[in-house]
């Protein structure tokens, strides 16, 4: 048996955390930059608040209608995801966090009578022990797991917030109450053509007169697709891989014109690239450096730029990484153009302990015993206190973030404080 777990509205959920009073209340969350709407409270859609909408044009709309806006917080939603994570680790090992408040969970080899109170418990933990609320599917198979926790979180008074798919009943009644469009892994452009085949709800794609064209369209995922659907389980829980590609890339918060300011910014996302790296145990041999002109303030017709460095050997140092990037920049950096967004990206990402060593050439030894200390500072603070010169030394990203929240988790200096009378 596979649940899914997800935290209902986990960011508008993180902020309530620590500020209840919110509780009821409409709020939205921005993006990067304070860009556009990326998550609404349910008090904030049943407003008609859109999704996606640049907060410029709501901003009245918003105020109007007194709902509360905050920055995006990743420091507090991150922290708070893993120690939910943590919880649900609690109830089976076999857990796969499958975004920041979403997880699989498997339950095979596990005695459990009912899966209902079971899943009440699981429930009950995380919003004793940290205040989100969650809803939670259980199914057969991962796919059904996902349809069982939309009927979930749709019907929280019925289901109490756990619904069970455990009869084949239940199974065909919950796809034929399925739309097309919510099924796991259909997006805009499949959903189209689904309906142009009559497929207008999750019951429809199961049909055996549908195989040929889900084969057609989606090939083998899209088959497993539906022998999950079926109730036939075919994937498996993923355990965590390294990745092949590390990128940081990022919209500046104000256009830079100077080489020296966006060499402060190429230098700090190399920096927080290599860390991934580190963190992760690998090296890698190709730096690649992506620019972005603002292409309406250019008089240029080609607005993206790319150039990548192979180095000499395999590194996960902060300063080599860092120096190839700077050292790109400065030969396609144009003075006088308005740049809108950069970004670092490592490739031919290989395990730490397969570096191979070069006789003539090779990166200065004392590099892999700095990088350690830096990384067991930043561990055991939390922040990113010690910087190569070029970088800023007063924050990471300068991101436009007016409606910032306190990050009360992670930050010492921000912890809530309750006034004692």
């Amino acid at each position: 048996m596979y649940a899914l777990v997800d935290c209902n509205n986990f960011y508008a959920s993180c902020e309530r955390v620590f500020q209840p009073q919110l509780v009821g209340k409409p709020i939205v969350i921005l993006s990067n930059n304070d860009g556009c709407i990326i998550s609404r409270s349910d008090e904030a859609k049943a407003l008609g608040i859109a999704m996606g909408a640049p907060e410029f044009k709501v901003r009245q709309e918003l105020k109007d209608k007194n709902i509360h806006i905050f920055s995006s917080n990743y420091s507090l939603y991150g922290d708070l995801s893993n120690r939910v994570m943590k919880i649900l680790e609690g109830f089976t090992p076999h857990t796969e966090p499958y975004s920041i408040d979403e997880a699989f969970m498997n339950f095979d080899g596990m005695s459990i009578t009912n899966y209902h109170d079971y899943g009440l418990q699981m429930k009950q933990r995380i919003m004793k022990w940290l205040g989100i609320p969650v809803s939670i599917g259980f199914a057969e198979t991962k796919a059904l797991s996902k349809v069982a926790n939309k009927i979930a979180r749709k019907y929280p008074e019925r289901t109490q917030g756990v619904y069970v798919i455990d009869t084949d009943e239940k199974r065909v009644k919950a796809l034929k109450w399925t739309k097309i469009e919510d099924v796991w892994g259909i997006g805009f452009r499949l959903n189209k053509k689904m309906k142009a085949q009559n497929i207008n709800t999750a019951y429809d794609f199961t049909l055996q007169r549908h195989e040929a064209f889900i084969k057609k369209e989606m090939g083998v995922v899209g088959l497993r697709l539906k022998y999950e659907l079926e109730g036939k389980s075919v994937l498996e829980l993923e355990l965590p891989k390294d990745r092949k590609t590390i990128a940081i890339t990022r919209s500046f918060a104000s256009n830079i014109t100077t080489l020296d300011e966006m060499k402060e910014r190429v230098s700090t996302f190399a920096t927080v690239c290599a860390e991934k790296l580190r963190k992760q145990h690998s090296c890698c041999h190709s730096v690649l450096l992506y620019l972005r002109k603002d292409k309406y303030k250019t008089e240029r017709e080609r607005y993206n730029f790319y150039k990548i460095h192979t180095l000499p050997f395999a590194s996960n140092s902060s300063i080599t990484i860092s120096n190839a990037a700077v050292k790109m920049l400065k030969a396609i950096f144009e003075e006088g153009e308005i740049y809108k967004k950069a970004g670092v990206i490592l490739t031919e990402i290989i395990p730490e302990n397969q570096k191979q060593f070069h006789l003539f050439e090779e990166e200065n030894p004392k590099h892999l015993k700095l990088m350690q200390v830096i990384d067991a500072y930043h561990k055991k603070t939390g922040e990113r206190k010690i910087r190569l010169g070029s970088q800023d030394l007063q924050r990471t990203w300068k991101m436009k973030q007016v409606h910032l929240s306190k990050r009360y988790t992670t930050n010492f200096n921000e912890i809530l404080e309750i006034p004692c009378r």
